[in-house]
């Protein structure tokens, strides 16, 4: 139903403004008693083929929903009904931020592909704070950045900030600092000041009664050297694991007309990367962290080949946008069957 009927419809629109209205259908559908169950059914598959340790958490599946999607927090107890084993919010900043001048989020339909300027967009800490208190059980990961207007050297500043406010209300954090759509961000991949922030957060975490698994999102843009960088950044740090991977600037070949924008791009050009990354960072680390991989997964055989490749969990994003809801009940299913 949905690729062959709502999805040509969804696709005729603006799609920052179909996501605003599938957001708002899925919150009032869920308003009438007993759908959230009858979703649940329908979707989320429990066995224990799919469960997964990692990083000291017990997830019910491998398959997540990645940070972007949901920014806010608004929705995670409604899309978990979806088959998801948890669910990442944000980039969540300190403060209330708008994001980029719109249009800023472009479909390229021919690649099965994405182009987004985001910015992040979001309410701030403290209203994402407020729904996160309504989490019914579900693994919520905090991914976290800085504001726009904050400048490199007082972007620690930002960080500390947002882990101290989400600590009690997310189960582990990702650090953003490979987004392309906030000038300058990608300049705190750099060994310098990445090593002096996570180990700022390290020592923020190692206060608290309970440690909270921090990983670190990087862009797929690295090369070899600067990934050799962020494994021994990881020896140094101590941080639990890495997110492979964001967005790419890359436009190789593309056929859409939207290939021009500028953002980042997600979706089916960025699976090789995206698997290439993850595999380079497990063979070379000797597999010492855990990995969730995300990029180009829209069928099965992605997470297989991620998996493989050495990733421990996976994320969707332009996948679920593209395949529709029941794209984590049939790779679950299909992990099942395979291993």
């Amino acid at each position: 139903m949905y690729k062959y009927f709502l999805k040509p419809l969804f696709f005729l629109f603006d799609p920052e403004k179909v996501h605003h209205l599938v957001f708002n259908l899925i919150k009032f559908v869920h308003l009438i008693p007993g759908i959230g169950n009858i979703i649940r059914l329908c979707y989320v598959i429990d066995h224990h083929k799919l469960e997964r340790k990692v990083f000291g958490l017990n997830f019910k599946n491998p398959v997540g929903l990645a940070a972007g999607f949901d920014k806010d927090a608004k929705l995670f107890n409604e899309l978990s009904n979806f088959g998801f084993g948890f669910i990442e919010i944000g980039t969540v900043t300190p403060k209330m931020q708008n994001g980029n001048p719109k249009k800023r989020l472009f479909r390229l339909t021919e690649d099965e592909a994405l182009i987004n300027r985001m910015g992040f967009n979001n309410q701030g800490v403290h209203q994402i704070v407020n729904r996160l208190k309504k989490n019914k059980s579900i693994i919520v990961g905090g991914n976290i950045g800085k504001n726009k207007n904050t400048p490199n050297h007082k972007a620690l500043d930002d960080y500390l900030f947002c882990f101290e406010h989400l600590y009690e209300y997310v189960d582990y954090f990702v650090i953003n600092v490979s987004s392309p759509n906030t000038p300058g961000l990608r300049d705190l991949q750099s060994k310098k000041p990445l090593t002096k922030l996570l180990n700022s957060l390290q020592e923020l975490n190692d206060k608290k009664s309970k440690r909270r698994p921090i990983l670190l999102k990087i862009a797929p843009d690295l090369n070899k050297k600067e990934l050799l960088d962020i494994i021994e950044i990881i020896k140094i740090t101590k941080i639990d694991g890495v997110v492979a991977s964001n967005t790419t600037l890359e436009r190789e070949g593309l056929v859409s007309k939207n290939k021009i924008e500028a953002g980042g791009l997600s979706g089916k050009p960025l699976s090789k990367k995206s698997t290439d990354i993850i595999s380079f960072l497990s063979q070379r680390s000797n597999k010492s962290f855990p990995i969730i991989g995300v990029g180009g997964i829209h069928s099965p055989q992605d997470v297989i080949e991620k998996i493989k490749a050495g990733a421990d969990l996976i994320q969707l994003y332009t996948g679920f946008i593209y395949e529709g809801p029941g794209i984590a009940k049939k790779i679950n299913q299909s992990l099942i069957n395979h291993f």
